[in-house]
C-alpha cells in the first residue's frame, strides 16, 4: 500500500470513528452541540452569529436554573 493511501484511510478512519463517538455519546444533544460549536470557534472554524450566541448564552442559563 501507497504511504498516502495509508494516510487517507487513517484519516477516513478517525473521521468516521469520530463521528461514531459524538453519535453515541451519553450526553444530551443540547450539550453535544455546545460543546462542538465551542470547540469550532475555539480553532476558528465557526464564526456564529449573534442570534446564535445569544441563543446559547439562553440556553445555558436555562441549563443552570435547571440544575439549581
Amino acid at each position: 500500500m501507497k504511504p498516502m493511501n495509508l494516510l487517507y484511510a487513517f484519516l477516513g478512519g478517525a473521521i468516521v470513528g469520530a463521528g461514531a463517538a459524538l453519535l453515541f455519546a451519553p450526553e444530551k444533544g443540547e450539550d453535544l452541540r455546545g460543546q462542538i460549536r465551542s470547540l469550532l470557534r475555539k480553532y476558528g472554524v465557526c464564526k456564529c452569529s449573534k442570534e446564535e450566541e445569544i441563543e446559547e448564552i439562553v440556553d445555558q442559563i436555562a441549563a443552570e436554573i435547571k440544575e439549581s
